[in-house]
């Protein structure tokens, strides 16, 4: 059990007091020198596990992913307004301070795809895309140049945001599109995607993650590839933590596990085959293949932190 006396849990603490005394998470100075602070304390491996905190720790963690998820969200309406104001916002993107991160990460999930994918996807749906969706950006103009991308969100404003950045962009703008609608209202509509991509902050805890996967376990097509980014480590102060046991209805594949400034895990599951007997509105119960449930904790990154990621490939431990 990990309590509020270890060091980097203190450390982490400290700088939550700070961040949660804010006036506002908007774009500031203050605001960027302490989510900068707490990027770096967490970006390190390091042998705390998220799940085994204490009570009063694991309290303060879920107000801070909150917290992280509204100085996000804040920043990126800040550049995605900046961004509209250009003839062309796509040829400016790397104003965008974490520009050079979201191409790694688009280059890593593209990898991850590709492996386990013979075809290119027609359809891709993006969960939680926001307004500056930039993973669907990246991913259509750079790796998957036939594609076309659906990009879900609840928020009005980020539809119209989003929008703005690719609507000047005559390939992008012929291939992107928004929708405001919460992703648990959409039923037969997820069957169309090859892929889902479910962003990190869809679903802020344990329990809203779980749901939203059973409702895409319920509806996708069989087959079809679900993408989440889940974190590890102490990166686990800043996003929720997505445990693959919790997957019921999809067959993991593959957990990545990057060790640089990519802070996001990827994971990347199939849907199971329907048995014949059952439907999207009688589905069976949870649907398990053995030794799915594994510890994590096998590719810890302390023992291999040189490597840019590491792979967990759950096809190769089940051969």
């Amino acid at each position: 059990m990990v309590c509020e006396k270890d060091p980097l849990v203190q450390k982490i603490t400290d700088l939550y007091d700070q961040i949660s005394t804010l006036d506002s998470l908007k774009p500031s100075k203050d605001v960027n020198m302490l989510f900068t602070q707490l990027v770096l304390t967490c970006m390190p491996p390091t042998h705390i596990d998220v799940t085994k905190l204490c009570k009063k720790v694991q309290q303060m963690r879920s107000k801070l992913i909150r917290l992280c998820g509204e100085a996000e969200g804040l920043l990126e309406t800040h550049f995605s307004t900046i961004l509209a104001s250009y003839d062309n916002p796509l040829h400016h993107l790397n104003i965008f301070p974490y520009y050079t991160n979201y191409l790694k990460l688009s280059q890593l999930e593209f990898n991850i795809l590709t492996k386990h994918c013979s075809n290119v996807p027609n359809k891709v749906a993006f969960v939680g895309s926001g307004p500056l969706p930039l993973t669907s950006i990246v991913l259509a103009s750079f790796h998957l140049k036939t594609t076309s991308f659906h990009n879900y969100d609840i928020d009005p404003s980020a539809k119209s945001k989003a929008l703005r950045l690719v609507s000047s962009d005559p390939d992008l703008s012929r291939r992107m599109f928004f929708h405001t609608t919460d992703i648990m209202d959409v039923t037969n509509g997820l069957k169309e995607y090859d892929v889902v991509f479910l962003a990190a902050l869809v679903g802020m805890d344990k329990d809203e993650k779980v749901r939203v996967v059973e409702h895409l376990a319920k509806y996708m097509n069989p087959g079809a590839v679900l993408m989440l980014r889940s974190a590890h480590g102490a990166r686990g102060f800043l996003y929720p933590v997505v445990d693959p046991c919790d997957l019921r209805g999809f067959q993991v594949l593959s957990i990545f596990h990057p060790n640089d400034e990519v802070i996001n895990s990827v994971i990347i599951a199939r849907k199971f085959p329907m048995p014949k007997h059952c439907s999207a509105e009688h589905p069976v119960g949870p649907l398990k293949l053995p030794n799915k449930c594994f510890d994590i904790d096998m590719l810890n990154p302390l023992l291999n932190h040189v490597n840019l990621m590491e792979e967990l490939d759950i096809e190769d431990q089940l051969s």
